[in-house]
């Protein structure tokens, strides 16, 4: 019995050894399945990094564009309202120097004279004129320097 028990232990251990044997095998190539995972997985990973960094550049190009095209902004802006000051100020001076000008007109317009007027009336008149035209030209102002 023996010999036998010797057998059957032995066939046990064979058995054994051959089903250790093929779960080797089996762990074997799910570890090359993984192995090749971990290469793909570390590929896509440096890709992720590459693309990370492009993106950071791209937001850092972008940030100093919106920087630039902000500070231009702020100066067309700032040049334009000075514009519009000048503009109106220029306006304003227009429209005085129209005022003036239609006084003046106004004052050598001659006067519709009646018939039966005395010969002294066409030089009161004249005077009149001549008066409100000096006073319209006394009232101009000086802008630059230059007469406006």
């Amino acid at each position: 019995m023996s010999h036998s028990f010797g057998i059957v232990i032995e066939s046990l251990v064979a058995i054994l050894l051959l089903l250790t044997i093929g779960y080797c095998m089996l762990l074997n190539t799910r570890l090359k399945r993984l192995k090749a995972d971990e290469h793909s997985l570390k590929a896509t990973i440096g890709e992720l990094i590459t693309a990370t960094e492009i993106a950071e550049r791209a937001i850092g190009g972008l940030k100093h564009t919106v920087r630039d095209v902000n500070e231009n902004l702020g100066n067309q802006l700032t040049s334009a309202a000075q514009m519009s000051q000048q503009l109106k100020k220029q306006l304003a001076e227009g429209d005085n120097v129209i005022r003036r000008l239609s006084r003046i007109a106004i004052a050598a317009r001659p006067l519709a004279e009646p018939e039966a007027a005395p010969v002294a009336a066409p030089r009161a008149s004249s005077a009149k004129a001549v008066a409100a035209a000096a006073q319209a030209f006394s009232e101009r102002r000086r802008s630059d320097g230059l007469a406006a």
